[in-house]
């Protein structure tokens, strides 16, 4: 609707804080909010520090009359319902104002790493281009598909996953991440979850959403133990086998056999329909694409993108089965590697080319609202008036043309003597220990080693200290047990050797956290990725003693 009258849409994150709520709603003068009961609260608490709200539209649901009248009470909004504003246009239908290519559709707050958030501002050329794009890539798009939508539309992957839905004329069914599943933690014991409700044809997902499911698969078939997990086992070699194009593995009448002996049951857990998973926000690891690939009978296309390219850029071909890439460029995407020789990537390297990864082409945003500055920085016209995007990530390009995304400038801290170590790299290949449900590696430029705080995956920790007959209190009086902290330091040690990893890369040493990191906590953003800054200041006094 707001399209459709040339209305600029401001899209804000719910867990973002106070200082940066203020920041957003006051930079972009917005006139009208649209929210829920939870961000109605928040919107009170801050209403005196706001300068334009004028109207304040909310969602119906259970309890939000009590915000309601504190707002008509305390504020000047004009506070209405969805329902009214409904029955106010049918009453009063308002004709088209068509917008141009080159307005702006969405200023989307990015919930970064640190500072303030960054405005991004999309023209609704740079919106159609991605949509375009993505259409010629997955077949039979249409009015027949059911999507799954968990993720919240103030994240770029969700908005053009949800707006490309709407152009095709697929239904939409709306969940969340916490209850995806019949197991997810806000899903009654006996009810179904969204997927099992909805049995959605297509959903997108973001790596941890995906790494969740695979662990939750692999907990349940370890619980049942037996003949049901010898089962599970065979059948998953057998399947992989065929997938790295092995004549020996499960093919035809046989496949066939597994997906019903085994795999029926494990596709229930997404409704049992999903034909193809586009996953974004960061690149998927090999093992649980693969994994997701076999258990659910249907291809993940990885895509690469950014805010600030309309998450344009990257997609894999639909029937790709190799992992660890991003895919090759959309056709609404240029992209190119340029030499960032600090971090030794060159795109002389050899056997395959690479440097910073360069995104042209009409999805490329037209920068930051006003902030002249930093658009300035990481966004370039060339002589032909082509619009680049210096994206800061580290990629290399295979023969065929497909990319891979290898490391992150700003993840890459140099050590005392020398050494540099990728934060990320290092917490992906960790995160295969089974006691790890969330961590980040810290790494003090005046150290010689690097350092690791982690969520403890509770089940399997507490498992193990059963095993050992280790007496506790609480989970957080576990994590604080020495015996606990060894056993989790010589899982990660493990890890890392086999993924190779250097000595350095290694942690020396291990605080275990008994609380998970949530974007209400603030301390992740939507999409799971970790707030480093805002973590270090708030586990400051632990890292300081971890290098004591």
């Amino acid at each position: 609707a707001c399209f459709r009258q040339n209305i600029t849409v401001v899209t804000i994150y719910s867990s973002l804080g106070e200082e940066a709520l203020c920041h957003s709603l006051n930079e972009t003068e917005v006139t009208t909010v649209i929210c829920g009961r939870k961000e109605l609260k928040k919107l009170i608490d801050i209403g005196w520090q706001l300068d334009t709200v004028k109207r304040v539209i909310y969602i119906n649901e259970e309890g939000i009359s009590a915000e309601v009248s504190i707002a008509q009470n305390s504020t000047s909004w004009s506070v209405k319902s969805f329902e009214e504003v409904g029955k106010l246009g049918a009453e009063a239908p308002v004709d088209a104002n068509m917008p141009l290519p080159s307005d702006v559709a969405v200023i989307m707050y990015t919930s970064g790493s640190t500072g303030l958030p960054k405005g991004v501002m999309m023209t609704h050329r740079n919106v159609l281009a991605t949509l375009s794009a993505v259409m010629t890539i997955v077949p039979e798009l249409g009015k027949k598909d059911i999507y799954m939508a968990y993720l919240p539309l103030a994240h770029i992957l969700e908005l053009a996953a949800e707006t490309l839905m709407a152009a095709v004329g697929a239904s939409i069914g709306y969940g969340s991440a916490l209850t995806l599943t019949d197991t997810s933690s806000k899903i009654k014991k006996g009810t179904l979850g969204d997927a099992s409700a909805l049995r959605p044809t297509l959903m997108t997902a973001v790596p941890a959403i995906l790494d969740r499911v695979r662990d939750g698969v692999r907990k349940k078939v370890d619980a049942k133990g037996g003949v049901a997990k010898k089962l599970f086992d065979i059948g998953y070699s057998r399947r992989l086998a065929a997938i790295n194009g092995s004549w020996l593995g499960a093919w035809g009448v046989e496949k066939l056999l597994w997906d019903r002996l085994v795999f029926t049951k494990v596709r229930a857990i997404l409704g049992g329909n999903i034909r193809f998973v586009l996953s974004g926000g960061a690149p998927l690891s090999g093992d649980t694409q693969r994994f997701i690939n076999i258990c659910l009978g249907a291809p993940i296309g990885q895509g690469y993108g950014l805010t600030e390219t309309c998450a344009g850029g990257t997609f894999s071909e639909y029937d790709d089965t190799s992992v660890g890439r991003v895919g090759a460029p959309l056709p609404c995407s240029y992209i190119k590697l340029i030499d960032w020789a600090e971090g030794g990537y060159l795109t002389t390297d050899s056997p395959m080319p690479r440097g910073e990864i360069v995104i042209g082409g009409p999805n490329v945003t037209k920068g930051y609202f006003k902030n002249e500055a930093k658009t300035s920085e990481v966004y370039k016209d060339d002589e032909r008036g082509l619009r680049w995007f210096y994206s800061g990530d580290i990629g290399r390009f295979h023969p065929d043309g497909c990319l891979e995304i290898i490391d992150r400038k700003k993840d890459i801290v140099k050590l005392q003597h020398g050494e540099y170590v990728s934060l990320g790299k290092v917490e992906a290949a960790l995160a295969m220990s089974p006691y790890v449900e969330n961590i980040m590696i810290h790494a003090d430029p005046f150290h010689s080693y690097c350092v690791a705080l982690v969520v403890a995956a509770q089940n399997e920790l507490e498992r193990w200290a059963l095993q050992q007959g280790l007496a506790y209190t609480d989970f957080a009086d576990l994590c604080q047990k020495q015996e606990a902290v060894v056993e989790v330091l010589e899982s990660l040690t493990k890890a890392a050797k086999q993924a190779r990893l250097e000595k350095f890369e290694t942690p020396a040493k291990v605080k275990l956290i008994p609380d998970p990191w949530t974007p209400e906590s603030g301390l992740v953003t939507a999409a799971l990725k970790l707030k480093r800054e805002v973590i270090r200041k708030t586990f400051e006094d632990d890292l300081a003693q971890l290098y004591a």
